[in-house]
């Protein structure tokens, strides 16, 4: 395998870890480096990035529906006000990913985010969005980084503003996710929001 991009089952070339399992397809399909804008929106993709750091994304994609139950449907003033009952209800709830440290990082987030301005999420995390005409398309995996100055910097801004359990690495696959990069291979059909 080169790390290009390659047939699916409909003959569309894709990037390849689009094609390892249906549930990936559609999410590198509809999804992924798709431009998402609002704050709960973005809350949500910044837990969930959170909740899958040392995990495979596949493992939060099939468990999404029970984190959205789980957590109010990201909310972040319904989670800002999450008791300590609803921390324990999701220390037991067996439709997420059950780690103390990551559900205390996304009730705290949002007890913080739910200071801020409407939009100020969304204005922070766009504010980082590098040029597109600066970034060439990647033609192989290899070319795509999972690291950037742009997330480096946003880590560091979402950290000094009291948000917690985001690295450079998270801020990264949120930049990739949310579509503030477009890191679909060259070749793939959905890139630029094409649709496959």
């Amino acid at each position: 395998m080169s790390g290009g991009a390659e047939p699916g089952a409909d003959g569309g070339l894709r990037c390849p870890w689009g094609l390892a399992t249906e549930d990936y397809r559609i999410y590198h399909d509809t999804e992924w480096g798709r431009p998402v804008r609002g704050d709960d929106a973005l809350f949500e993709r910044l837990s969930l990035e959170a909740f899958q750091s040392g995990l495979s994304w596949l493992t939060i994609l099939r468990r999404r529906e029970g984190f959205r139950s789980a957590f109010a449907g990201f909310s972040i003033p319904e989670v800002a006000a999450f008791t300590e009952a609803d921390r324990e209800r999701l220390l037991a709830d067996a439709g997420i990913i059950r780690n103390r440290a990551k559900i205390d990082a996304t009730l705290a987030n949002a007890q913080v985010l739910a200071g801020w301005q409407d939009g100020e999420l969304d204005e922070l995390i766009w504010s980082y969005a590098p040029d597109p005409a600066s970034r060439p398309a990647p033609r192989v995996l290899g070319d795509v980084a999972a690291v950037t100055a742009e997330s480096t910097a946003l880590a560091k801004d979402l950290k000094k503003r009291g948000l917690r359990f985001i690295g450079p690495t998270t801020a990264y696959a949120l930049m990739q996710a949310c579509g503030l990069v477009d890191d679909h291979l060259a070749d793939c059909v959905a890139r630029g929001g094409g649709a496959a």
